[in-house]
């Protein structure tokens, strides 16, 4: 069966959330007017009270989206698939959420205004922060943080196993953030599919070199 065309409305509404992430993002919350939002989503101003209530409950549904969007990314990396309690198993686990990470942070278009938000919320933290973290934040470490222990030995929850895998992650943040920097220095056009596996790779190498060190430490 083919699937449902959507409705003009919920084209609207989808469309009025694309252009106020992104906006929030380049201008931030106050820099960005309500005519702003509709004009970039060619739709009526009204319709943005219509389907959020007005501009802060399109922040709240931009976080929500993002929570949406990371947690469906999140559940595929963070699948416990086989080899679950060794330490191989957790190491491997490790490696595949790293890759996935790469794959949607630098390659994804749509990462960049997820991204930009996020940074913003994070500078002037507001109600929508707390969504995103509650939703993406603090599960996706703790969860990063479980398989570290299940590599390592370690307690999940110590402060060196935390900053460990917030280095983990910042590692490859940076590459959408330093974006353009990146590719400058780097001579690319674009970082699409092989350059996002470039990074994969010494992102992967440089968790393997970590855990290395710490067997290498506790033998």
């Amino acid at each position: 069966m083919d699937p449902v065309p959507a409705t003009s409305s919920e084209q609207t509404r989808k469309a009025l959330l694309g252009a106020a992430l992104r906006l929030f993002g380049e201008k931030g919350f106050d820099g960005t007017s309500t005519r702003d939002i509709a004009a970039a989503a060619n739709a009526n101003i009204g319709s943005i009270a219509y389907h959020f209530g007005g501009k802060e409950g399109l922040r709240a549904a931009c976080a929500a989206f993002i929570v949406e969007t990371i947690q469906t990314v999140a559940a595929q990396a963070l699948a416990a698939e086989g080899g679950a309690g060794s330490e191989a198993g957790a190491a491997d686990r490790l490696e595949t959420a790293v890759r996935r990470m790469v794959g949607f942070i630098i390659a994804r278009p749509e990462a960049g205004a997820i991204v930009q938000f996020i940074l913003r919320e994070l500078a002037h933290p507001t109600a929508a922060l707390d969504t995103i973290y509650n939703g993406v934040f603090e599960p996706t470490h703790r969860r990063l943080c479980e398989f570290w222990a299940e590599a390592t030995g370690e307690d999940a929850e110590s402060e060196r196993t935390k900053i460990i895998v917030f280095t983990m992650i910042g590692q490859v943040i940076y590459f959408r953030i330093g974006r353009e920097a990146v590719m400058r220095r780097m001579g690319w056009s674009e970082i699409g599919p092989r350059e996002a596996d470039a990074v994969a790779s010494v992102a992967v190498d440089n968790l393997a070199a970590v855990l290395a060190a710490h067997k290498g430490a506790q033998s």
